[in-house]
């Protein structure tokens, strides 16, 4: 079978999953490149990130439409994410491949737990760093809002360029924590920040030379004709039931990956 048609395929898996949960797309690709078209982490992640990132510019830009960006916040998170991709690419460039995998499958240990154990980030007052003005609930800005707010795009960059995960996970718990934000405005802005990352992230590792565009290019084809088409089918299904559902399939791929990374499994 011709490789760009599998490379397709796998990026319309990878789409599909993003409209229906509306996350995992980072997740779910680093393993599908591993395993069915037999990449390095460092190949993988910015394969994942271009396709996640594409991704996210599309629904960024909806967001942008609704006026439910809150694109002060998502520029500084994304210059701080911008600049700390390419040391996460830099990074994964030095570390080999296995405790790459063990780090992946870690993260997606994290994710998966969390998943299993509440359905709701829990908020303390007292960790609420950006207030929101009374007349235009835009963000009152003080340097302890500013600190949050690009600590975040810090980590969720460089994790972006290590392992090609990083950003809704990081970014929308995040600002639960530090803001009042609804959950709609967090997800358009964290949308808004992955694109900015993902540019970052994706340059960087072109710059490099550890992009394979012959994959990047079929794989974010397929990801965004599977975005579209699941998108149609997200809005028939029970939410509840697929985000368990993705929770166990993160928590399989998880194991998976550590038990590779770990040389237990080929």
């Amino acid at each position: 079978m011709d490789l760009s048609f599998i490379t397709i395929i796998l990026g319309t898996v990878v789409g599909f999953v993003l409209a229906l949960t509306g996350a995992g797309g980072g997740m779910l690709s680093i393993p599908l490149l591993v395993y069915g078209l037999h990449l390095s982490v460092q190949q993988a992640a910015p394969v994942g990130l271009m396709a996640v990132g594409f991704a996210a510019a599309l629904g960024s830009i909806t967001g942008l439409r609704k006026g439910i960006v809150r694109y002060r916040a998502a520029v500084l998170m994304g210059i701080s994410g911008m600049l700390a991709a390419p040391v996460g690419v830099f990074s994964a460039q030095r570390i080999p491949n296995q405790p790459l995998l063990i780090l992946f499958a870690c993260i997606l240990l994290l994710i998966s737990f969390r998943s299993f154990r509440s359905k709701q980030i829990s908020r303390n007052e007292q960790d609420v760093a950006c207030s929101l003005n009374a007349d235009n609930q835009r963000f009152h800005w003080t340097m302890r809002c500013a600190r949050a707010i690009a600590g975040t795009g810090f980590i969720s960059g460089y994790l972006s360029g290590l392992v090609g995960v990083g950003g809704g996970f990081i970014i929308i718990p995040s600002l639960i924590r530090h803001s009042h934000l609804d959950i709609r405005s967090i997800q358009a802005t964290s949308l808004a920040v992955i694109t900015l990352v993902s540019i970052s992230g994706v340059s960087s590792a072109a710059l490099h030379g550890s992009l394979p565009w012959a994959v990047a290019l079929p794989f974010t084809i397929g990801s965004t004709f599977g975005l579209l088409g699941g998108l149609q089918i997200a809005k028939r299904l029970n939410q509840a039931t697929i985000q368990l559902l993705f929770a166990w399939l993160v928590l399989f791929v998880a194991v998976s990956m550590l038990l590779k990374g770990s040389g237990l499994v080929l």
